[in-house]
């Protein structure tokens, strides 16, 4: 009986101890990404336009920004040839992003893709 009532309070406690944490609101991200491989990323900001701010000061040239909220962002480029054949992608897995980023290189053109950055905020 002592055994069940000292599991019960650890469980109690535990659940009091993750209500007290402090929750993210918003988990916003960007990857602005540009030709030649230049890229910015942003990840866990607590809004979209500070994000995507972080992301394109980071980034050389004409960028187009990427957001992601609770997801993933990947980009990805030619090795053979970094100012050819680039594609971006964002999905809810790391996973899902980086293959579908590096299947939009190859059908742009790219013969030999890579990532070349990646980024997820909070929850992606």
């Amino acid at each position: 009986m002592a055994f069940v009532a000292a599991r019960l309070r650890a469980i109690f406690v535990s659940a009091i101890i993750l209500l007290a944490m402090p929750q993210f609101a918003q988990a916003a991200g960007a990857l602005a990404v540009g030709k030649c491989g230049a890229y910015g990323q942003a990840f866990d900001f607590p809004g979209q336009a500070a994000a995507t701010a972080a992301a394109r000061k980071q980034c050389q040239g004409d960028c187009t920004t990427v957001t992601m909220n609770r997801a993933c962002a990947a980009f990805a480029v030619d090795m053979k040839n970094p100012c050819g054949a680039h594609a971006y992608a964002v999905a809810p897995r790391i996973s899902a992003s980086l293959n579908a980023a590096t299947k939009k290189c190859y059908e742009f053109g790219g013969k030999e893709c890579v990532i070349r950055a990646w980024a997820c905020d909070a929850k992606g």
